[in-house]
């Protein structure tokens, strides 16, 4: 791990709301499925939590950089939080480095489905989460790769919208958490989690 990806960084990161998929147990990866009604509760409910954290640490919004994953759903949990901060909804950058990894040829199956289809790959994925590639896809250690250059540009207490699976890999570059636990972290919707002094908390 290089020295500039665990360099000292203050954040907080949300999961995008959810979606159908989400709530029917489909693997999603870098398919467009928008927020339902769900979602766009819990979209607003992490706006109004990371404005509470930012209150609380004397921070002000208006010094604050959004960032947020360019997929659909990602885009509209960030505009709904920003609605409930009372900011500009459209004000925000996307990054391409931030969509959730592909599941590839799985994207829209469950996981019953890929069991059914494909239990060598899942009993090859048990041995290693991390670097499983889902056929057609990518692992969390191709996704971590993808991210890492992205970590260089990121500004003190900017707030990101992004996906579980870019969570997980920014608690491995960030936080310290070890590649073979992070796969099985689960990243809670409608919350924050605030990453500061090389550690990760759920604000």
């Amino acid at each position: 791990m290089s020295g500039s990806a665990r360099r000292e960084r203050r954040f907080l990161f949300i999961r995008h709301g959810e979606t159908d998929w989400n709530a029917e147990g489909r693997l999603q990866g870098q398919k467009d499925i928008p927020l339902n009604q769900v979602g766009q509760d819990q979209a607003a409910l992490s706006g109004r939590r990371a404005l509470g954290v930012v209150k609380r640490d004397g921070g002000d919004l208006s010094q604050c950089r959004f960032v947020s994953s360019p997929l659909g759903r990602t885009c509209e949990t960030m505009r709904l939080a920003r609605l409930a901060m009372r900011l500009d909804p459209d004000t925000y950058d996307r990054d391409e480095r931030l969509r959730e990894f592909s599941f590839g040829e799985w994207e829209g199956l469950t996981w019953a489905d890929v069991k059914l289809r494909c239990p060598d790959l899942i009993r090859e994925r048990r041995r290693d989460k991390w670097h499983f590639v889902p056929p057609g896809g990518e692992s969390y250690a191709m996704l971590a790769e993808r991210v890492r250059p992205w970590l260089d540009t990121l500004s003190d207490g900017e707030i990101v919208v992004s996906h579980g699976g870019v969570a997980r890999a920014l608690m491995v570059l960030v936080g310290g958490l070890s590649t073979l636990a992070a796969p099985n972290i689960e990243i809670t919707q409608g919350r924050v989690l605030k990453f500061e002094r090389n550690s990760f908390a759920w604000a």
